[in-house]
């Protein structure tokens, strides 16, 4: 379980997030909406230490991650898989060596048994025989499917998706959804995923929290979501109500 207490951050003068709760059970898929800025991928980067708060507890099962030094960050990060907004892979790097890169580095492996947990990952994602291929050969659902490849090649706990279909056209939007329904059945992990898609929101969601004014505002499952009159919720729910027209 994750369990975020009375979190602060601020940048300069900004005051992003200011007394957030938020609790994350174990194995559930728990969504994140808020509009642009609101600071949910944030939320993200402090979750996974790569941001610090100014005030707040962030605990990853029994830990306070809070406070700790950069050796005992990195040994929680282990436990996470990330998959970026823009994908990030590495230009220069193969589809293979992209995906093995933080496999390489946790795992003393041989070769032979790294580049099979690689092409499992692959197949997971349903890119098969794309090892060799390069980040410029892809399209954009093709390289966030990498990103994802590489997020579970290490076998985390947990797995953070800042914005997954974003930019991409609802056919491969709804292919990204569905790999995180599959990583959920199939992997048991835990999923924390940003979006402002209430499409995909109520797709790969056990849960929807609102982040508004820099708290949760409000939380519930999705067809409490969907009954809220809540003002920011109907935003949301007149815009997926729009698109699906």
């Amino acid at each position: 379980m994750i369990e975020i207490k009375n979190l602060w951050k601020s940048f300069n003068s900004n005051q992003v997030l200011k007394s957030l709760y938020l609790t994350i059970n174990d194995g559930e898929s728990l969504v994140i909406i808020g509009k642009s800025g609101s600071g949910k991928s944030v939320l993200l980067k402090l979750i996974i230490g790569l941001l610090k708060p100014e005030m707040g507890e962030i605990w990853i099962e029994d830990e306070n991650i809070v406070g700790m030094g950069f050796r005992e960050v990195q040994k929680i990060r282990r436990r996470f898989g990330f998959v970026f907004q823009a994908a990030a892979l590495f230009d220069s790097l193969t589809v293979a060596d992209n995906v093995g890169l933080a496999l390489r580095k946790i795992f003393d492996w041989s070769e032979n048994k790294a580049r099979s947990r690689i092409r499992e990952c692959l197949a997971f994602v349903d890119l098969q025989g794309m090892e060799n291929k390069y980040p410029a050969e892809l399209s954009g659902g093709m390289k966030k499917r990498v990103g994802i490849a590489r997020a579970i090649a290490t076998y985390p706990r947990y797995i953070l998706f800042d914005e997954p279909t974003t930019g991409l056209d609802p056919e491969t939007a709804e292919n990204i959804n569905q790999l995180i329904v599959k990583l959920k059945k199939e992997m048991e992990v835990t999923s924390v995923v940003v979006t402002h898609d209430m499409h995909s929101a109520f797709t790969v969601g056990d849960r929807i929290a609102l982040l508004y004014d820099g708290k949760i505002e409000v939380e519930g499952k999705p067809a409490e979501i969907r009954r809220m009159n809540h003002p920011e919720i109907q935003k949301f729910l007149i815009g997926y109500l729009l698109n699906k027209k």
